[in-house]
C-alpha cells in the first residue's frame, strides 16, 4: 500500500530524473535551465497563491495550490541538494519542541 511519504519520494525521484532533460520536453528542466533565482521565484509566486487560496479560495483551491508550493519547493531542494528526508528530518528533530522555544533557539 502507498503512502504519503512514498508519494512525495517518486516525486523526488521524478524530479532528479527529469532535471537533466531538455528543456523544451520538461518544465523541471526548463526551471533548471533558468537557475536558482527563477526557482526561489516560483516557490515565492506558489506560496502567495496558497495564501490566497488559504484567505479567499476553496478548500479545493488550497489543496491545488499547496501542491504547486510543494513540488516547486522539491524543485528547488533538488537543484541545491538538499533532500527531502533532510527536510523531514528536521521535522522530526523539531517535535515535541515548543515552538516559541524553538523559533528562539535559531535567532541566537
Amino acid at each position: 500500500m502507498s503512502t504519503h511519504t512514498d508519494t512525495l519520494a517518486r516525486l523526488e525521484r521524478t524530479i532528479a530524473a527529469r532535471r537533466g532533460a531538455s528543456p523544451d520536453s520538461s518544465y523541471v528542466a526548463k526551471l533548471n535551465a533558468k537557475g536558482l533565482p527563477k526557482m526561489a521565484q516560483k516557490v515565492g509566486e506558489e506560496a502567495t497563491e496558497t495564501v490566497i487560496a488559504a484567505v479567499s479560495g476553496s478548500n479545493e483551491e488550497l489543496v491545488g495550490e499547496s501542491a504547486d508550493l510543494l513540488f516547486h519547493l522539491m524543485v528547488l531542494l533538488g537543484a541545491k541538494g538538499v533532500s527531502f528526508d533532510h527536510v523531514l528530518a528536521e521535522l522530526d528533530r523539531r517535535e515535541g519542541l515548543s515552538g516559541l522555544d524553538e523559533k528562539a533557539s535559531r535567532s541566537e
